[in-house]
Order: structure tokens, then sequence, then C-alpha cells
């Protein structure tokens, strides 16, 4: 029996936990705890501890496929690689804005830095794209614009020495447990926990201040905070004067959010707004906390610049216990923007419009012209293809059949294409639709790095080998761009790839092989090798032109779309503990998908009376976009007039329902949070 230990970093969700795969004759059995890896300490949750049981089901993909007829049939590497080449090459000769290309935050960042050179170098356009515009696209544009870089301040032990936690639009207890172990630990100091959410959620259950609020407005609820404060006289008048710009418009804005209106704009206690403010603002250390219910609504960037805002004008900024902490959704999203999947992004955040970048771009890679005209995002791809104008797409790791909003707009969008290959472990629902399917290889077959959400870049390592055929993503990418006539692309490891993103991404510049090989490994920017990497950000002064924070007077908006008589309840969607985006790894987990095995509407108890509606009933949950069936969660912990469903059941697809025709105007986020929707029982 040969029994192999092999450290490596969660597939799941940002936090980054390390463990030890556990393989027994070339089989993964199970996770040992990796008690030195310094983000969870030994510690998982429940996807973390069962992660390795979707790795060898048997409806893995193991061969590449071709669509002919309207079925699929096996093929050998070389026709498939030949066929998706040639089709590429076709649609870039006639039009290269033609194709879109979708990245991918489950994959390394090796990976998607190869993805992004293939498409600007080899097909000559920057539309490429990946889930984190539908996740924290706001967050990267919203905190760009305030501190001069769109990432997580502080680190997530940090969040231990905060004196108050304030936690807005996160479920940090299901969807990031081990940062929640973290808030435990800074409660178990004394610490004190807001939590502001339309669901009493289980997080909520631990606050000593809970606000229950409506979904959508939360920039007027952090305006009548920052009222508060300024007006009791507790705004840090020394940080505001020495570290931040535009205060003075800023005061002028909220002074219009008075309590009363505030309340009945969110629904809200004044008195329990009023407490939070003063609670947060008297903190020496005070960390807010937020996930997609601040960046998933068409304000989702005025949303995270409030944050920004709310944390300035207090000064809790550059310390241990402080910090705007945008919790990332995926465990590699924000690798994936690092390495620039964006359409207006090279690697390291490097703005496609300057010509002086594309021309150092163009001297790093040895390429011909690179233009400088951005990209397009995910929904205005599905947009573009549904309208024609988009005729081919290559998608890789990403399933935007049941991820991405209005989800019959997107599958007459992907219908619609001449081609579109998919690149993928299983046969997702977008894979179903593909003219091509490339079988690749999971986390726990291949090497490369994954960086956090608090900006740590940790290694993945090789534990078992592919089933099948199954290739390596930047094996096939760089296999692609090779018979498309590049000669870019001569690798034979991630490591090497890892050597070229360093020259070209100045916040990966000082991390080398050995310095990530260490437990702790690296938090960006660390821009040499003597440097120590960078846990907390703006100790100094932030990244903006002239070193200051810049505060942003908003003004409340309302949702785009609002309930009426026809649609009188607000939807909004969420994740669960037990599964993860859209269930294509947790639903073929045994263990976790035993836990919640479809999906459910939550409906506060007293709307269920009136309706007549009781608990575990199958009813209809209807919006403008379309219907779905699904089981009645009668419970008193959401709001009256709000309901929730969870998004990873394609069976009864939250998505289905959600509207893709507003946009945040700044990060182009869909709003999943708010959409006027109806119930009705069946029968």
């Amino acid at each position: 029996m040969n029994i192999q230990y092999t450290p490596t970093t969660c597939p799941y969700c940002g936090c980054g936990c390390g463990f030890n795969l556990v393989s027994v004759d070339g089989k993964l059995e199970g996770v040992e705890p990796w008690k030195r890896n310094p983000v969870n300490e030994g510690k998982l949750c429940p996807k973390g501890n069962f992660s390795y049981e979707f790795v060898h089901r048997d409806d893995r993909l193991t061969t590449p496929l071709i669509k002919e007829g309207g079925e699929f049939r096996e093929a050998s590497w070389d026709e498939a690689l030949d066929l998706v080449a040639s089709k590429l090459t076709e649609l870039k000769e006639t039009n290269p804005e033609s194709l879109a290309f979708l990245s991918s935050a489950r994959c390394t960042n090796e990976e998607n830095y190869l993805m992004q050179k293939l498409v600007r170098t080899v097909v000559g356009t920057h539309n490429i794209d990946h889930c984190a515009r539908l996740c924290h696209g706001p967050t990267v544009a919203g905190l760009a614009q305030t501190f001069g870089s769109g990432a997580m301040t502080n680190s997530l032990k940090s969040i231990e020495f905060a004196d108050v936690i304030f936690i807005i639009g996160s479920n940090t207890l299901e969807q990031h447990p081990l940062m929640w172990r973290r808030i435990l630990q800074a409660k178990a100091r004394g610490a004190k926990l807001i939590v502001a959410d339309p669901r009493f959620t289980p997080s909520a259950k631990k606050a000593d201040l809970y606000i229950p609020f409506k979904s959508g407005t939360d920039v007027a609820l952090m305006n009548a905070m920052m009222n508060v404060i300024i007006s009791e006289g507790l705004e840090d008048k020394d940080f505001i004067e020495k570290r931040t710009k535009n205060f003075e418009e800023l005061k002028e804005v909220v002074k219009n959010y008075p309590l009363d209106k505030v309340a009945e704009i969110t629904e809200a206690s004044p008195d329990l707004i009023k407490e939070a403010a003063i609670m947060y603002a008297k903190a020496e250390n005070a960390a807010i906390v937020y996930s997609m219910g601040i960046t998933q609504h068409t304000t989702g960037t005025d949303n995270v610049m409030s944050t920004s805002n709310l944390a300035m004008i207090t000064g809790n900024i550059g310390r241990p216990g402080t910090g705007v902490n945008p919790l990332r959704g995926q465990n590699n999203v924000q690798g994936a923007c690092d390495m620039g999947a964006l359409p207006v992004s090279y690697p390291g955040y490097q703005k496609v419009i300057e010509e002086e970048i594309a021309g150092k771009m163009r001297t790093a890679w040895g390429c011909g012209d690179l233009n400088c005209k951005p990209g397009i995002t995910v929904i205005e791809m599905m947009n573009g293809a549904y309208d024609g104008d988009i005729k081919g797409m290559y998608i890789m790791g990403e399933n935007p059949m049941v991820s991405d909003p209005d989800i019959s707009h997107v599958s007459a969008g992907l219908e619609n294409l001449d081609f579109l290959v998919v690149q993928d472990i299983f046969m997702t629902e977008t894979a179903a639709l593909a003219d091509v399917v490339l079988p690749a290889t999971s986390w726990a077959e291949k090497d490369g790095t994954f960086t956090s959400t608090e900006r740590r870049v940790q290694y993945i390592r090789k534990a078992v080998d592919a089933p099948g055929e199954a290739r390596a993503d930047w094996e096939i990418i760089s296999d692609i761009a090779t018979r498309m006539g590049s000669d870019l692309f001569n690798y034979n490891s991630p490591q090497e790839i890892f050597e070229e993103v360093r020259t070209v991404t100045p916040q990966y510049a000082g991390m080398n092989k050995e310095r990530l090989s260490k437990p702790e490994a690296l938090h960006w920017p660390c821009p040499d090798e003597t440097h120590p990497g960078t846990p907390i950000l703006w100790g100094e002064q932030f990244a903006t032109a002239d070193g200051l924070g810049v505060l942003m007077p908003i003004e409340f908006i309302a949702a785009a779309e609002l309930p009426d008589e026809e649609y009188p309840f607000t939807l909004t969607t969420g994740r669960i503990l037990f599964h993860w985006h859209t269930g294509s790894m947790t639903r073929r987990s045994a263990t976790l998908d035993r836990e919640v095995p479809t999906g459910y509407v939550e409906i506060n108890t007293e709307d269920a009376a009136e309706l007549g509606i009781k608990n575990k009933e199958m009813i209809r949950v209807r919006t403008r976009r379309g219907v779905i069936e699904i089981a009645a969660r009668v419970t008193p912990d959401i709001m009256k007039g709000i309901i929730f469903v969870p998004f990873h059941f394609v069976e009864c697809a939250a998505n289905t329902l959600t509207q893709s025709f507003a946009l945040d105007p700044a990060a182009k986020m869909p709003e999943f949070k708010v959409s006027a929707a109806s119930l009705e029982k069946m029968g």
C-alpha cells in the first residue's frame, strides 16, 4: 500500500485554507489537517473536508468530444485541437472582436495568465472576462477609485485584533467559515459584532447588534451611519486631513440622510442605525467585512465606495483589526483578476487603454501590436452572442448556464454562436451546448498557484494522475496557441509560466519558488525578493496618484427593478454552507450533496400565512424572466416582503429569475440581489 500526503490549497472559497490530500495507491481517500498553514491552522469547513470526493467521479470528462448532428462523439486531441484552432483562426481573420473568452477563478494563476495572453497576442482582442465580473467586479472598480487598488486591505488573521467588526452583505459563517473563525476569535477577545442583512442568518444570530434592512439600500444605510458619526463629532479629523480628500463634499451629501428618512428607505430601525454608527466610530480598531450582498447590485460600485468612505472618515485603515475586507468568492478569483483575465487590464491591473503599457507588454512578450481598446464583459458577451455580434466563444472552467443572470437569455445566446468550445472537468450545463468539449484536470491533478482573498499566493501540488486523456488547462491553451501559429507558448511547466508572470506583474515580482514553498507563502504586493510581502495595505499612503484616499460623495439610487402589484416580493440570492457556486463539484461530493440535495425558497412566516403556503410545500416563484418550482422554507429569519433562493441548483435555478437588462455603470454588474417576484401555490 502506497500512502502519499500532498500539501495543497482548498479549491472552494477565497479563504485559501491549506491541507494535505491523502492518496492511497494513486486514489484520493481523504484530507489531513495541515496545522502549519497560517490561514486555517488545521481547521476546515465541510467543503474543505470533503473536497476530494468529486475528483474520481465516474462522470469526469476523459477524452475530447466533438458534436456532430446534435450528438457528441469521442475524438483524438489532435483532431479536437486542430478543429478549435482552425475555427478560432477563421473567426479571428474575419473579425477578432467577434470572439470572446471566459477564463476561470477555478484555474491557477498560470492558466489564467496564459488564457489572457492567448486572447491578446494570438487573437488580437481584449474580449476576456471571468466570474469576478459577477461577484467582485465592483470591488475592483470601487476600491481602485478610492484607494487606488481593488483588493482586501487586511489579512484574515488581522481581523482577530478588531474591537468592532461590521459585516454587511456577507453571511460569513456559511460562505467563508475560516474567516468566521477569526471573527469568533475577535469576539473571544471582547470585540463587538454588527451585522446588517435582510436575513437573520447564522452569522447575524451571533451579532451583538443586528440590523435587518431592505436589500438594495446599502448606500442609504451607510450614508446615515456617516451622518451620525459626523454629527456626533466622532470622525477622525487627523486622518481625514492628512490621508484623504473630498471630505467637505462627502459631508454635504451625507447630511441629507437623516435617520428618519433612511429608516423609511431601508426599513431599518433608526435607533439601531445610530447605535451601529457610534459603536463602529468609537472603536479603537474597527473592520468592515463584506461580500456579494454589497457587490451584486446595479449600484455595487457605489456600495463598495461607501464602505471605504465609512472606513476612511473613522481612520480605520492601515492597521491590524481595521480595513475594508471584501471576501472573494472563489478559490482564485483574486488571482484571475491579478493575472489580467479582465477586459480592461493586463496582469497587475495595468490598463489596456494606455499606450505606454501596451508598449511594455509588447516588449515583454515579444509580440506584435496590442490595441488599446478595452474588451467587453461577460454580460456584454452574452448579449453580443444573442444579437449575433459575437460569433465564437472559448469558455474555460465556467458554467454561465447556471451562474449568469437570466439563464434563458444566456442559453439563447450560446445556441446562437457559430462556434463554442468549453474546457472543463465535467459535462456541465454549459458544456452540453458546446461544439467541442476539452477534458481538463482538476486542482488535485496539477501544479500551480492560487491567490486568496487576502492576496496570499500559495501553491497547489499534483496529488494524483488525471483520468483518461484529460490534460492541464495550461497545456491545452499552449497547444491551441501554437496551432494558431504562435511561438510564444513554449512552456514546460507551471513554474516556467510563473517566472514569466513575475516579470510582467509588479505585485508578484519578488515571489519565487523558494519563498512560496514556505507555509506562510507571501501576500502581494511583493515588489522584490528582499520584500517580506504586505499583509496589510495603506499603512502610510494609498495607491492613488497623490497618495491620498478619495472620499466619494454618493447618492442613494434605488434598484433597477422594485416590487409592484404584479410582483410584490423582493427576490435575493446567495450561497449556503454545503455547496459552492454552480454545484458542479459540491453536488458531485456525496457527503455534501446529502446535506442539502436541492434548493428551496425562504419565505417570511407572515407572508406564507397570508398566501396559505406551508413549510416544504412545492410552490412557483416567478419573475419577468421566468418561473421555477421549488420547496418553500417558511421561517421568521427573513424580512417580510423578501424571499431568498440559493443559486447552486440547476433544477430550480435562481438565475432563471434574475435580470441582466440593467448593469452597474462602472463594473457592468447585473442586479442579482434585487428582483421583483411573485409566489404561487401549485395545483
